[in-house]
């Protein structure tokens, strides 16, 4: 790969990796018994797309090190998309959003192979979870047959640790904060670790780990890569409200269906007054709200500027990032690409 950040070509290296490597895995699958078939189908959608940020960041997590291209750390990074795939299937389980890049998910897709069961949704359920049960697997049996020399590879897997806790915490802080009062600061603790840093702060630091980089390049990761994942999922937060579900892939009123605990949800209660506040508290205390309620808290939320301060809190954010980034004296190469992914993670339609 040459030092030029190519985007396209990268990721049609790392799809290349991640489609025959879960492809010859859901093959074997299936081929344990004929009823497994659609279950492994599913691994496999699972993967079918992405914009693959998470593996671009540990490849220049790596690169920023002072390492060459390699197609052993190809492989290496290309895991983190696997670890995606398993958080966006247990993410839509527990969510019960039924779009994602504009195909049923994979709890939804289940149900017809159960249909004619008298528990057909919750065995779909069953077996969504266990889909996503076994692409983390795959995501750590990925890297550890990546080619990387085993050294390399042992200084990086205690982050696998970190990172799998932090995540997990992340989930259930999003479900026990679900549906209580809104609160900026806990929605962005939310963030971070749901979100913030399995996207860009982990995958840098692994990266940086197997490539051997010193304190002051880990720290220097950590102060570009929490705000930029913080910046990625406020975009996605106003993305799932206001976005275009033809661009996005998923369905736009999910959060507020789910009365998570988004930052755009916390900000429009912060900005409220008292007769705004319990107009929102009847509009989200409905079960499914239909789409003239929806509306009307989108419109809500646009007459207190919170999607602005959202916007605003996302610049901050970036701007953070790109500042620590400047500091880091990375590689003009890597420098170039990471304020490249910086501007593609924050600013996007989908």
């Amino acid at each position: 790969m040459p030092d030029r950040w190519e985007p396209a070509a990268f990721k049609a290296r790392v799809d290349e990796v991640v489609h025959h490597f879960v492809a010859q895995e859901a093959e074997q699958l299936a081929a344990i018994d004929p009823l497994l078939g659609p279950v492994a189908d599913q691994v496999e959608a699972a993967v079918a797309d992405g914009k693959r940020l998470r593996a671009a960041f540990c490849y220049w997590g790596w690169r920023a090190g002072g390492q060459p291209d390699s197609d052993a750390l190809l492989r290496a990074a290309a895991s983190m998309e696997l670890v995606h795939a398993a958080a966006v299937v247990h993410d839509d389980l527990i969510d019960d959003s039924p779009l994602r890049h504009g195909r049923p998910t994979a709890h939804i897709a289940l149900r017809g192979v159960v249909r004619r069961r008298p528990h057909a949704a919750a065995d779909a359920r069953s077996l969504a979870m266990l889909v996503g049960d076994l692409l983390m697997s795959l995501a750590g049996q990925l890297f550890a047959t990546s080619g990387l020399p085993a050294a390399y590879l042992a200084r990086a897997r205690p982050l696998w640790s970190l990172l799998a806790r932090e995540l997990i915490a992340g989930e259930c802080l999003e479900i026990l904060r679900t549906g209580a009062r809104p609160d900026t600061t806990a929605s962005l603790k939310v963030i971070r670790y749901k979100t913030a840093k399995y996207t860009v702060e982990q995958p840098l630091l692994i990266g940086g780990a197997l490539a051997g980089a010193g304190e002051r390049l880990r720290a220097g990761y950590s102060a570009y890569g929490l705000p930029l994942g913080e910046a990625f999922q406020l975009r996605d937060d106003l993305l799932g409200l206001f976005g275009e579900p033809e661009r996005t892939g998923k369905a736009n009123a999910d959060d507020v269906r789910g009365h998570r605990p988004t930052a755009l949800l916390a900000e429009t209660w912060r900005l409220a007054g008292d007769e705004e506040r319990e107009r929102l508290d009847a509009l989200l205390g409905k079960h499914d709200p239909d789409p003239d309620a929806l509306d009307e808290v989108r419109s809500l939320m646009c007459r207190l500027k919170a999607p602005d301060r959202v916007e605003t809190m996302i610049t901050e954010r970036v701007e953070e990032a790109l500042g620590a980034l400047r500091e880091l004296n990375a590689p003009a190469p890597a420098s170039a690409a990471l304020t490249a992914l910086a501007r593609s993670a924050a600013v996007r339609l989908s």
